[in-house]
């Protein structure tokens, strides 16, 4: 394969599956300490071994010229990167060009009041904002550190920018279960898109238990049933969420069933971590460094490494719950993986 070839041919991954969405962490830290997602006491990454972000704009440029359509920010709590406007800035100019579809940001909405504008400058017309209560004492326990009216405050900014928000609500047994109609009705007064996501058994969380966080969305979407008419809809917006419009509001809701409903046969994306590592997917250990290969002056070091990572990607995934006890558990967590 050619220089041109190199930089320039589609992302085929094993199963004929063409990668076109890439989920890029920026940073580790966060400012929140979510129960289901990591310990009260986190140990973070030194800030001189995360990539620099002249080195992750050059790494997301050689997704774009590989055919990546979607880039999607995360963490951690990307928005708390020192100077990580500068990058969103850079970014931009793929999606003046044509050479980028969308640029989203997936965050728990703490940094939104002071970030919201600038996002909606650069080009970012979605986010994703984590939000599993309306209940100021729940969230405080669930986030541990956070507080609920700063997030509001930043879903008014984002939306007051112009920018289309969607929640994200991890259903957490005895946690939100008595809230499904709550968050459904204020989703839909604030016309917010929703999508639901179960537990999935990431990283040691401390002294937490994931089969008594776990709250199966066959259970949830039942619930949904015996208030509305749930209409399932054949929509596909890149990610692994299935969606179905409640026929009585008309609303879109989302959900990410990764232990009840496989959906991995048409995955489309892979995620690199802050530190220049590919996972290729979500539920595996697999992984690949590609900082070397993005330091190297060997010329296409890291075209070629990216190609032999995506050649590595797994079918899908082992998470399961179904026995009583946790199967697949990856060491990793979540905030350093890249939600």
């Amino acid at each position: 394969m050619d220089t041109l070839d190199l930089r320039h041919t589609p992302l085929i991954d094993p199963f004929a599956r063409q990668i076109s969405y890439l989920r890029l962490s920026v940073t580790d830290r966060c400012d929140f300490r979510c129960v289901y997602c990591m310990s009260e006491n986190m140990t973070f990454l030194p800030k001189r071994d995360l990539l620099s972000l002249d080195e992750l704009d050059r790494l997301s440029t050689a997704f774009i010229d590989m055919g990546i359509r979607k880039l999607r920010i995360t963490g951690g709590e990307p928005l708390v990167r020192r100077d990580i406007m500068q990058f969103f800035r850079a970014m931009s100019r793929h999606l003046d060009s044509g050479a980028l579809d969308e640029i989203c940001v997936t965050t728990n909405g703490s940094q939104l009041e002071k970030h919201a504008g600038e996002l909606a400058a650069t080009g970012v017309k979605r986010l994703n904002v984590s939000l599993d209560t309306l209940d100021p004492q729940k969230f405080a326990e669930i986030t541990r550190w956070g507080r609920l009216d700063q997030v509001l405050r930043g879903i008014d900014a984002a939306q007051n920018a112009g920018m289309r928000v969607k929640i994200n609500a991890v259903a957490l047994k005895s946690g939100n279960e008595d809230e499904l109609l709550s968050l459904v009705e204020w989703c839909h007064q604030r016309d917010l898109d929703l999508t639901f996501i179960e537990v999935m058994p990431m990283g040691d969380i401390g002294n937490e238990d994931r089969l008594d966080q776990y709250w199966p969305l066959t259970d949830l979407k039942a619930r949904l049933a015996q208030h509305y008419t749930l209409e399932d809809l054949p929509l596909n917006t890149g990610g692994p969420a299935r969606y179905a419009r409640l026929v009585e509001t008309g609303q879109r809701i989302g959900f990410i069933q990764p232990m009840t409903h496989n959906f991995c046969e048409s995955c489309n994306r892979v995620r690199i971590t802050c530190t220049g590592t590919i996972h290729t997917c979500l539920g595996q250990e697999g992984s690949m460094d590609l900082r070397d290969a993005l330091r190297s002056d060997v010329p296409m070091a890291l075209e070629r490494a990216i190609r032999t990572a995506i050649g590595q990607k797994p079918k899908g995934h082992d998470f399961d719950y179904a026995r009583g006890e946790v199967a697949g558990k990856i060491s990793r967590h979540m905030s350093h993986t890249g939600g």
